[in-house]
């Protein structure tokens, strides 16, 4: 039934109304003329009603007259019916095969490149990495070697596993699947100790191998061994033989209270750009990746601007993105002026850059216990000093020298 109708819509249908003393005389002489006929209804005792095809409907109105009905036309269908409507539209009829001409033509290319499956390998390397293999807006699609593709960009994406490219008429969609993490391995063959990274009091302890060197409670210094890398062996009781020690890879966490200050400095005037209303803008047309600019050999006459790009992209109904783009780049100009900083919007900024810094500093394990800010203007600058109390970790492991 489907095909059925895929068929009449493409060779078109008229729906006839045939009126008259004896319209079944009409369909007897239709069937005489092998005319095909569908969906004959009778309204009325006298009106018929039913559909032909387009290519039959010319020398209908000749047999309406042997039978002595009248054929009236009450509904056209398909494509012939359709194109009809553009006979004295010449440029019309040409902008619509021009239009199915540019379907099928760039239904052959490649025109968007989508990539799936990454999470921390960024998508615009990924498709750089197919750009060098030859994956790219614009390019040929029956003639691409998708799996070769896929391979020549595995081997430059060290993060990468497993890679597949596959067409789908002018999108390519690109399936990865990124790498799991190698467990850090610690190499109980390398001997060495526990150190002090950061002057602190050490309030717990966890020894995994080795001896420990302080006990909770003690303040140490940076460089101040924690955990020896070494194990006491005594000798059996009542033994004359001497204490030996066996020298192990020092292993263990080592938690303390510490006493971190970071200070940061910012000038109390700074250059402020103030443009003077001067602009020069330009045109550019980007298709398949080949830019197109507008305004050719025109230098930017100014010596401070700012560039502002404005984009827009050719998008289909579904949100699929097409690589044609016009981009506008406006140009303003601008002086640099001496201005004062506002004191606390300079303050607030300063002390979120120390508070960020600490943090980076302590890492996912480390705490902040209490923290205080102190600020100073002198000299024409504004100083900011934090002060904190943390729990962090405070050993680090040292090879033996």
């Amino acid at each position: 039934m489907a095909a059925r109708k895929i068929v009449n819509l493409l060779r078109g249908s008229v729906r006839l109304e045939v009126s008259g003393a004896f319209p079944e005389r009409f369909l007897n002489l239709c069937a005489q003329k092998a005319v095909a006929f569908w969906a004959v209804e009778w309204p009325e005792d006298h009106v018929l009603r039913l559909t032909v095809a387009w290519q039959d409907r010319k020398g209908l109105d000749e047999l309406a007259q042997r039978a002595g009905c009248t054929v009236a036309e009450a509904e056209r269908k398909g494509v012939p019916p359709f194109l009809i409507r553009f006979r004295k539209r010449y440029a019309l009829l040409a902008g619509l095969a021009l239009a199915l001409a540019a379907v099928c033509f760039l239904s052959r290319f490649v025109l968007v490149v989508e990539v799936e499956g990454n999470e921390t390998v960024p998508t615009q390397v990924i498709l750089t990495e197919l750009r060098r293999a030859g994956l790219r807006p614009g390019a040929y699609g029956p003639g691409l070697a998708t799996r070769e593709i896929s391979n020549e960009a595995l081997l430059r994406l060290e993060d990468l596993s497993w890679m597949a490219v596959n067409l789908h008429g002018i999108r390519a969609q690109v399936v990865v699947r990124e790498k799991v993490a190698k467990p850090e391995i610690v190499d109980r063959s390398q001997l060495g100790d526990i150190v002090a990274e950061a002057p602190g009091i050490v309030t717990q302890m966890e020894v995994w191998s080795g001896d420990p060197a302080v006990a909770e409670g003690a303040t140490v210094l940076p460089g101040d061994v924690l955990i020896r890398g070494s194990i006491r062996m005594d000798p059996p009781q009542y033994s004359e033989n001497p204490t030996l020690w066996m020298p192990v890879r020092a292993m263990g966490r080592v938690e303390g209270r510490t006493w971190r200050t970071l200070t940061a400095v910012i000038p109390l005037e700074a250059g402020v750009k103030e443009y003077t209303g001067d602009e020069k803008s330009r045109l550019s047309l980007s298709v398949l990746g080949q830019r197109v600019n507008f305004a050719q050999n025109s230098g930017i006459p100014f010596d401070r601007y700012d560039k502002i790009s404005e984009t827009w992209n050719l998008t289909l109904p579904g949100g699929l993105v097409l690589p044609f783009t016009l981009r506008r780049e406006v140009y303003r100009a601008y002086e640099v002026v001496s201005l004062p900083v506002d004191g606390k919007a300079a303050q607030a900024m300063l002390e979120e850059r120390l508070d960020r810094e600490l943090r980076e500093l302590l890492g996912e394990t480390g705490q902040v216990v209490s923290q205080t800010y102190s600020a100073v203007q002198r000299s024409g600058a504004l100083r900011v000093t934090l002060t904190a109390e943390c729990r962090e970790e405070l050993g680090r492991f040292v090879p033996a020298g």
